[in-house]
């Protein structure tokens, strides 16, 4: 029962008898338990092994028998062995080699090597913990043995440096965090019970695309029974809840969950943040968004003028950002460890937090924006590829200290504004087009029908106005020229 409690899958609660009994008939010591530091990708990759049928894919995600769990734990572990070999060997080969043999493209593909829609393979490669990891990992562990822990210390533990430390720590405090009971889950269904919806076939595009997204290596069962089960994931969402959309980018979203906390937890966290996160993402078309993409440059331009006006020049646009705010960056970064990272920090946050990252993430490379062309191609093709040593957690602080100076009700206006005059200058450019096409030459400059107008062009008039600005101009007017009958012969005499 302690390992089922440790892997906190659902298929190891659906095996939990076969399992009982496979321990039942082992020696009985504790040296066949696997470490609490084991990464949830092992989980995942227990939890989605199928048998070697071909025919698999086309019934679902078939549920594991005892025998099956044992050998694929062992499958991962021998795995995980030989993983950690090769890296140990890797400073011994040159870059070439590692590309001949197979390695990890991630570590030695620079980022322009590829499309900017490409997504990217990521790496899974792991890090010894520090002093100060080891001791957040101490007090995460304490906390989640008090059950008076409070949301809010959770939601401190995410945000604050380092994050949840590990996967083992996420697969339990995830669910904390957006309110969802581990042990209170509904079964996932079979993949053929879902196949007659009108978007399995594009779900099922997307997941073939997202292979480099799972661990390398898998072999090929486990491979296509975690693709099974995201596609599962993805549907039962939109068929509960058929006023949302599916969008591209979606299952980069999913895949994460999928890994660390499994299907079935995974899919009552996705459909939580597809009703509030995701919200705005899965409506009948993007201009939402689009509009929430918009946040960029007025957060840029309260820190920076200069940079935004240089942004804004070059008509580079918002197009750079999308993928990122559709994926919580999921799709864009090679490190496995950053976009658990970001998830630790988005989960605990205000649903915007992915545009002030955004923001910040511009504001630091602000040196490489400037030496780059003031034109659309080259911004874009700079800023649509994110570097591999991002300082994330420096960003995370920068975009926390922009939330707080310049919060989304304050940003809201900016952008009414910034839509206003996009609104008017349209309406402009269409009226000068509309004139040259009936003329042939550019339309006379605006002419100011009052003198108050001159001095306030920006004052609103009506007709009421017009007329008091005329009487007042006709008043002023009969006062210069009374001064000027009256008294200026007098001040001559004297």
């Amino acid at each position: 029962m302690e390992r089922v409690e440790l892997l906190n899958g659902p298929v190891e609660k659906r095996n939990h008898r076969a399992f009982e009994e496979d321990r039942s008939s082992s020696s009985g010591d504790e040296s066949h338990e696997e470490p609490a530091s084991q990464n949830s990708v092992t989980t995942a990759l227990v939890a989605g092994t199928t048998t070697n049928d071909n025919n698999d894919r086309g019934r679902g995600v078939v549920r594991l028998e005892k025998c099956d769990i044992r050998c694929a734990a062992e499958d991962t572990m021998s795995l995980m062995a030989s993983q950690e070999a090769s890296e140990d060997s890797r400073n011994d080969f040159e870059e070439d080699e590692k590309q001949a043999n197979g390695k990890n493209i991630a570590l030695v593909q620079p980022n322009n090597h590829r499309r900017s829609d490409e997504p990217t393979e990521l790496s899974f490669e792991k890090f010894p913990e520090n002093h100060e990891e080891k001791l957040k990992r101490i007090k995460i562990e304490n906390a989640l043995d008090d059950p008076k822990t409070t949301l809010e210390t959770w939601k401190q533990f995410a945000k604050s440096e380092y994050g949840l430390i590990n996967d083992d720590l996420r697969r339990k405090v995830w669910p904390l965090l957006v309110g969802v009971d581990p042990q209170q889950v509904d079964p996932a269904p079979s993949l053929e019970e879902l196949n007659s919806h009108p978007e399995y076939n594009q779900v099922v595009l997307d997941v073939n695309r997202s292979l480099k997204r799972f661990p390398p290596g898998i072999p090929y069962e486990q491979r296509v029974a975690l693709q099974d089960q995201l596609t599962v994931l993805i549907l039962r969402v939109i068929i509960k809840y058929p006023h949302l959309k599916y969008y591209q980018g979606y299952h980069d979203v999913a895949i994460t969950f999928l890994l660390v906390v499994g299907e079935e937890v995974a899919f009552h966290v996705m459909e939580i943040l597809s009703t509030n996160h995701l919200v705005e993402c899965m409506q009948e078309t993007m201009e939402p968004t689009q509009r929430r993409l918009m946040f960029i440059y007025p957060l840029i331009r309260r820190e920076n003028s200069a940079l935004c006006t240089y942004l804004e020049r070059s008509t580079v646009g918002t197009l750079f950002a999308l993928p990122w705010y559709l994926t919580w960056f999921g799709h864009s970064l090679n490190s496995y460890r950053s976009v658990v990272r970001l998830y630790d920090y988005f989960l605990a946050s205000d649903f915007l937090l992915p545009i002030y990252v955004t923001s910040a993430i511009v504001i630091y490379r602000q040196n490489e924006i400037f030496q780059e062309d003031c034109d659309m191609a080259s911004l874009h093709c700079l800023l649509s590829q994110l570097p591999e040593d991002l300082p994330f957690e420096y960003l995370l602080k920068c975009a926390e200290s922009l939330y707080r100076k310049y919060p989304p009700r304050m940003i809201e206006k900016d952008v009414e504004t910034m839509i206003a005059n996009e609104k008017k200058q349209r309406i402009a450019e269409e009226q000068e087009r509309e004139y040259r096409r009936r003329y042939g030459k550019k339309p006379p400059p605006a002419v100011t029908t009052s003198l108050i107008g001159r001095f306030l062009p920006h004052l609103p008039l009506s007709r009421r106005s017009m007329v008091f600005t005329t009487a007042f101009s006709i008043l002023v007017g009969f006062c210069a020229y009374y001064y000027r009958a009256h008294y200026m012969p007098l001040t001559g005499i004297r």
